[in-house]
């Protein structure tokens, strides 16, 4: 498997965990695995009226709080769909949503630099 290859089955991994624990997929994934990182950026990740939510400042605590809490219950789950790409133990998951861009960041820190297998 090349690089390329890996980040496309990792996307297509995060896509169903998007779908299956958050119920609709990002319009956009890239995966990006730098070393022992893999980061992946999900663009049109947040519904219309999330977006409207958004638009004040305790719609946007609602917005990150419940995505925490959504991503947060479903992370073992979406630790073994990644291990199954890339076979190596995950150390930690990052996560964040930008309420104003619409966009959720993933880092992903493995125990060894998959960069240096392809």
């Amino acid at each position: 498997m090349t690089k390329g290859q890996a980040e496309a089955k990792i996307s297509e991994a995060i896509s169903k965990f998007e779908i299956e624990f958050m119920g609709r997929g990002p319009k956009q994934i890239k995966t990006l695995i730098i070393q022992d990182l893999i980061i992946i950026r999900l663009q049109g990740f947040l519904s219309q009226s999330e977006h409207k939510l958004a638009e004040s400042s305790q719609g946007v605590e609602l917005i990150k709080k419940m995505r925490t809490t959504l991503f947060e219950s479903g992370r073992c789950y979406l630790e073994t769909l990644i291990r199954k790409v890339v076979d190596i133990n995950i150390i930690s998951v990052h996560s964040d949503v930008s309420t104003k861009t619409g966009e959720k960041i993933i880092v992903i820190t493995l125990e060894d630099n998959l960069e240096k297998r392809f």
